[in-house]
């Protein structure tokens, strides 16, 4: 029926949390600004600083960040678990980033980002017999 496009995330520093993001996710990085792009930031009076939308690009799904005045959020509906090789050391590593923790569980371990949003660090599955 379709495929994902980008994943949008409404937030309040689409800078800031794109930056986040992009650390947080391997081989994705901020998209970059051409001259093109900067210009016509100007004419709204942005910079990429402080632009309204903001773009990560990798190897899966692009992810989207936007301001969208007026709304608020209380919880996100939806989350995305980041499978990890080392929880502990990620989970460190994304709190110095800005990040933080809400609990802890045997096999994952849920956190914020800077705005509050939630994602879930999960250890990374081992290949069982069945699944081979």
């Amino acid at each position: 029926m379709g495929v994902i496009h980008e994943i949008v995330f409404d937030c309040n520093n689409p800078a800031e949390l794109a930056r986040f993001w992009a650390k947080l996710l391997d081989g994705y990085d901020v998209r970059p600004y051409d001259e093109e792009e900067i210009a016509r930031l100007a004419t709204l009076g942005l910079t990429p600083e402080t632009d309204t939308t903001v773009m990560v690009d990798g190897p899966g799904p692009s992810f989207c960040f936007q301001n969208v005045d007026g709304r608020v959020y209380d919880n996100n509906r939806v989350h995305l678990d980041i499978e990890t090789e080392d929880r502990g050391g990620d989970v460190k590593r994304m709190k110095e980033a800005g990040a933080s923790v809400d609990r802890v569980l045997p096999t994952y371990t849920v956190m914020r980002d800077p705005e509050g949003n939630q994602f879930c660090l999960v250890d990374q599955r081992i290949p069982t017999m069945a699944a081979a």
